[in-house]
């Protein structure tokens, strides 16, 4: 293996790292701020109402057909193997292929918003009817538009520049908080006005870290055309990770459905604030571990498994120290809520317990799932993510109408759904390595 692309891969992975952290910190300390200030200006139950519909809207983003993840993967082979013009088209077929699903998407969701018994759907009567139609059409649009122009983040990370995609979301972060801040300075924050606020803070994000790549990158300007012979491998590998994206999707998602249903809208409040506060340890190791995707896959098709297993050695050696953060967070968790909140918010012990044992899971899984995603072997993930969905939800009502367990069991049936995983991923990445060194 030629040691000046060695060292080219591991130089960016840390120069991707460093830049990351800054702009993550900024973004996350941005979001934080964000949570309290729509809490206190619309409530605790409206601002549950908002944080569900704008995760149920957000699946929207899902149905690329995992071209977002196939196009990541494809790409990093083709600069890997020095085919530009493959490179190229492979962008311009996502590009325009993408385009017509996020417009079809919009065109369902607009004939829905104002068709659908939202009130119910969110379990509550606190938002007249009208608001929530109107922003769910709003955030559909808004959801639609960067649905399309959000594929720069998966062209930045097949070339492993993570750190513009961490940018792009401090930008959104960022310009969230200001428009937010100013509006409750003049106005009542309404749900509507949030959406405008969201949509127009993602929008600009996105058009801005997509100007600044194609003005350096303009030999990957996307070509107005669709080649089917490069959208046919796309959508191949594509679909697996689509089914795997909808799993995980749902597995997640539709805990704060439960939530709303099972015991109300007001719990999803208690629920996000806590999964705020772990949050920022999954943001951290994603900032760690999110470049070494396409890098895994740069080293998979230049056959440097050794590079790859050093890589992977390392990462377990980083969730020593995020066992040691979890913990400590859940021993500071609810004073940390009260002081960051400042206002009172039930917060039970056990949920903050499970939380922990989920970030655990989710992060021990990751760490695989990245190499696995770079290598394209994702059979198993594909298989185990259906399966943890169909146990996911009957697991969540057991634990939680039968046992008693509340929020908490809502979240241990989310983990037990993740465990599987958790067990047998090790065990094909060990085979991968014993095969090839």
């Amino acid at each position: 293996m030629n040691k000046t692309v060695v060292n080219e891969r591991s130089y960016n992975y840390l120069i991707q790292v460093k830049s990351s952290f800054f702009f993550k910190g900024i973004g996350v300390a941005c979001s934080f701020l964000l949570i309290p200030l729509m809490i206190n200006n619309l409530g605790q139950e409206k601002f549950g109402v908002w944080s569900t519909l704008f995760s149920i809207l957000s699946w929207m983003t899902f149905f690329d057909l995992g071209l977002g993840n196939g196009l990541r993967n494809k790409l990093a082979e083709s600069i890997a193997k020095g085919y530009e013009n493959d490179a190229r088209s492979y962008i311009s077929s996502a590009y325009g292929f993408v385009g017509l699903i996020s417009f079809l998407l919009f065109f369902i969701m607009a004939c829905l918003a104002f068709n659908v018994p939202w009130q119910e759907v969110f379990n509550t009567s606190i938002v007249d009817t009208n608001e929530l139609s109107l922003t769910v059409l709003v955030t559909s649009f808004f959801i639609a538009l960067n649905f399309w122009l959000g594929l720069i983040n998966s062209i930045l990370n097949s070339l492993q520049k993570t750190s513009m995609v961490i940018f792009g979301q401090f930008l959104f972060n960022f310009i969230s908080l200001i428009f937010v801040y100013s509006l409750t300075k003049y106005t009542n924050l309404s749900l509507v006005f949030l959406a405008i606020i969201y949509g127009v803070s993602m929008t600009l994000a996105n058009v801005f870290v997509s100007v600044w790549f194609y003005r350096n990158n303009t030999n990957l300007i996307p070509k107005f055309s669709t080649e089917v012979n490069h959208l046919s491998p796309l959508l191949a590998l594509g679909m697996q990770f689509f089914i795997i994206q909808i799993a995980v999707l749902l597995i997640f998602t539709t805990d704060k459905i439960l939530i709303s249903q099972l015991l109300g809208p007001q719990y999803v409040t208690s629920y996000e604030v806590v999964f705020k506060i772990f949050s920022v340890i999954t943001l951290f190791h994603g900032l760690i571990s999110g470049p070494l995707w396409s890098s895994y896959t740069d080293a998979y098709h230049r056959s440097d498994f050794l590079w790859m297993k050093v890589a992977l050695k390392n990462q377990l050696k980083m969730f020593c120290l995020i066992l040691f953060a979890v913990i400590t967070l859940i021993l500071i968790a609810k004073p940390v809520i009260s002081f960051w909140i400042k206002q009172e918010i039930m917060i039970p012990t056990d949920l903050v317990v499970s939380m922990g044992i989920f970030i655990l899971i989710t992060t021990w899984n990751n760490i695989y799932a990245y190499l696995l995603n770079g290598i394209g072997e994702i059979k198993l993930q594909l298989c185990l993510a259906i399966f943890a969905l169909l146990i996911n939800v009957p697991l969540a009502i057991f634990f939680t109408k039968f046992l008693g367990w509340g929020l908490s069991g809502i979240l241990l049936a989310t983990c037990v759904s993740l465990s599987l995983f958790a067990v047998l991923a090790p065990i094909q990445v060990l085979n991968f390595f014993r095969s090839r060194l």
